[in-house]
């Protein structure tokens, strides 16, 4: 039977696509071993405030530039820290209509007594996929004992067989890297993801996207939710290097030119 796995940088509260790719995939792993890159979305992403997107940030320990993520850990002052984040998603979605459901589950996820960065975003991810029914099982590529090569396309091709993989799902972002052909010369269908445009009530105001999914859980009910899981489209690549468009969301290992990077 086919089996298809998907692999991204563990986020924290990323937006609807990421959770859509996870549901997408028979098994999603989670690059747990991967450089941390400061400026990116591990520990950071975008809520509404007053009709605009505003960044909330998880202060890290100062370390070392070349640390994995699973090698980072939240500040030591993070508690305090918690504890204004969760004033201001209370200030700001007060008035939303599934506030009072949402909450307290992202009270719990914020106020999680882990330290290490990458436990601590794998809790929240894991939790977040439980409240929206999503049961792909996630694995740690830590986990994997896979070698780091020079070479992007072999790292995934390492992974797929490593977890018994005919086929591997990858955001659009990643047309420029991946050949079809070199996967196939590996035993297995390279299939891309791209997730379609959604909107939704915010307060009456103009709609922003690309929004953590803490925004999309205060407006939307989980069977609304899960309804938007299957707003997004795969297929595979007709030929290598052919022309492509970026469709807003992280290549697997490659930043999106739309969100900053270092």
């Amino acid at each position: 039977m086919a089996r298809t796995v998907a692999m991204m940088q563990p986020y924290l509260f990323p937006y609807l696509g990421y959770f859509q790719l996870i549901a997408a995939a028979d098994v999603f792993v989670l690059g747990d071993d991967l450089q941390y890159i400061r400026g990116g979305w591990v520990n950071r992403n975008r809520i509404l405030s007053n009709g605009q997107a505003r960044l909330i940030t998880f202060p890290l320990k100062k370390d070392h530039f070349e640390l994995s993520i699973m090698q980072r850990s939240l500040a030591d002052h993070f508690p305090e820290e918690a504890t204004r984040l969760i004033n201001s998603l209370a200030q700001n979605y007060r008035k939303a209509p599934y506030f009072k459901q949402v909450m307290p589950l992202l009270e719990r996820l914020i106020q999680h007594p882990q330290q290490n960065l990458a436990r601590y975003v794998e809790n929240s991810l894991r939790e977040l996929c439980a409240y929206l029914l999503i049961d792909t099982p996630i694995v740690r590529g830590s986990d994997l004992n896979i070698t780091h090569g020079k070479d992007k396309q072999d790292r995934v091709i390492q992974v797929a067989h490593a977890l018994s993989a005919s086929s591997v799902l990858n955001p659009l972002g990643g047309m420029q890297l991946y050949d079809r052909d070199y996967f196939a010369r590996h035993g297995l269908l390279l299939r891309f993801f791209a997730m379609q445009p959604i909107s939704y009530p915010q307060f009456g105001q103009p709609f922003v996207s690309d929004l953590s999914i803490i925004d999309v859980l205060m407006f939307n009910s989980v069977e609304q939710v899960r309804a938007l899981l299957d707003h997004c489209n795969t297929h595979e690549l007709e030929a290598a290097n052919e022309p492509f468009m970026r469709i807003g969301f992280d290549a697997v290992l490659v930043p999106s030119p739309q969100l900053p990077m270092e």
